[in-house]
């Protein structure tokens, strides 16, 4: 007898629950409690900068604070020839800075690129200047400027110069004694942003460089060079912006001096604040400063075509 054969019905598949939204929320309820500190103490600063940039607020004189508009700004502009002669220096010390550091940043990370004895000893000694904050850098170069117990009392003990002698008290030398204190500690940065690009340059390039006969000179120029496009304009985008905010260095190292020399715009606005009390001058002058860097910065970047194809 034959018996059919009972067909089991297959399981219905099982009912597919909804997501909850608990687990794709979740990322950003972990982030909001940085996201609203940052909002605390980077939005509401700025917001307040240009707000105050609109507005007569000295607290020494609470009789002559209100709105006033763009006069601030108009002020800065037609009326104030030390705006001018402080953009002016601080062109000039981010330009000379910056290159200067870039130019012995890349040679010193291609010499501690190389094989050789103590290696690490010399990575090390070469990066440690950025370990030291900039009151401390200024304050160890003020003790090695100083004119009895610093560099010229010794060159005078050689017979070079006079005893006495202060350059960051000349107006001919304080210039290139700060740009050297500010070079030991800022070479360092590129040199570390440079050398961790370096390490990712494939060596069978320059082997096959080589095998086709290319000089050391081609190979850093055809290889090496355009590698490192990326990493040399986003360090000098970053240590521009950081030179042109300088302060630290330069108020401990010659407090702007002498006669206005050194003092650059952040240093400027700075003492109009802090020693002025005139925080709606000083407030139009930071929006300016803001809105300089913003422009240079997406004009650096669209003309270095950063991130695009040059390697």
């Amino acid at each position: 007898m034959a018996q059919a054969a009972a067909v089991a019905k297959p399981p219905a598949p099982p009912r597919r629950r909804r997501a909850s939204a608990t687990p794709r929320r979740l990322p950003y309820l972990l982030i909001a409690p940085a996201a609203l500190l940052m909002l605390g103490f980077i939005a509401y600063p700025v917001i307040s900068v240009f707000y105050y940039s609109l507005q007569n607020y000295n607290p020494t004189k609470p009789w002559r604070n209100g709105y006033a508009g763009f006069d601030n700004f108009v002020h800065a502009f037609t009326d104030d020839p030390q705006f001018w002669d402080t953009l002016t220096f601080s062109a000039k010390w981010v330009v000379v800075e910056v290159g200067l550091q870039l130019l012995f940043g890349l040679a010193l990370a291609l010499i501690v690129n190389q094989t050789f004895v103590g290696r690490a000893l010399g990575r090390a000694l070469v990066f440690s200047p950025w370990a030291v904050s900039g009151v401390l850098t200024s304050a160890i170069w003020v003790l090695l400027y100083n004119s009895q117990t610093g560099i010229t009392r010794y060159l005078a003990d050689a017979g070079i110069g006079e005893y006495g002698t202060s350059w960051l008290s000349d107006t001919s030398t304080v210039f290139p004694a700060a740009i050297v204190a500010d070079l030991w500690r800022g070479v360092p940065f590129f040199a570390i942003l440079i050398l961790a690009d370096l390490q990712s340059v494939s060596k069978d390039l320059y082997e096959a460089a080589e095998v086709d006969g290319a000089s050391r000179l081609k190979q850093f120029w055809h290889i090496t060079l355009p590698h490192l496009k990326d990493a040399i304009v986003l360090s000098t985008l970053l240590r521009a912006v950081w030179e042109f905010n300088n302060v630290d260095l330069l108020y401990t190292l010659t407090g702007g001096g002498p006669a206005g020399e050194t003092t650059t715009l952040p240093l400027y606005i700075a003492n109009t604040s802090v020693d002025a009390h005139n925080f709606g001058y000083a407030s139009a002058l930071t929006t300016v400063a803001f809105v300089i860097l913003l422009f240079c910065s997406m004009v650096y970047l669209r003309l270095s075509k950063f991130g695009g194809e040059g390697k």
